[in-house]
């Protein structure tokens, strides 16, 4: 018996509106998601960044990001995959992806490596 992959809802490309999305990435734990989906490939939700949250908080992350049109999320049985909308966000919105995961962007919320001592 084949398995079926779900969608959850997302928004159409002509509904997705900067301010929803500019909201949606303005936790800096949601922009670290964003940043490690930024290649357009499916991951499953167990290889994102180690965030120092809670599951359900994890799950709120994810569900902003969708509903706000970052992320597509299928899900199987009590596994998902995601990733990010990467092509359909540069049409809309183009270098939007590109500024999100600069290296400036990435400075802001990524932590500094301590100088070896």
């Amino acid at each position: 018996m084949e398995t079926v992959e779900t969608p959850l809802p997302m928004p159409a490309v002509d509904e997705l509106r900067l301010p929803e999305l500019v909201k949606a990435v303005a936790d800096p734990n949601r922009l670290k998601i964003v940043m490690s989906l930024s290649d357009g490939e499916f991951h499953h939700i167990v290889d994102l960044p180690e965030l120092d949250v809670q599951k359900s908080t994890m799950s709120h992350h994810l569900r902003t990001l969708r509903e706000a049109g970052f992320t597509e999320t299928y899900v199987m049985g009590r596994s998902c995959r995601i990733r990010l909308r990467r092509a359909v966000l540069d049409e809309r919105f183009p270098g939007l992806v590109d500024a999100l995961t600069s290296p400036a962007a990435q400075a802001d919320v990524l932590p500094a490596l301590s100088p070896v001592e």
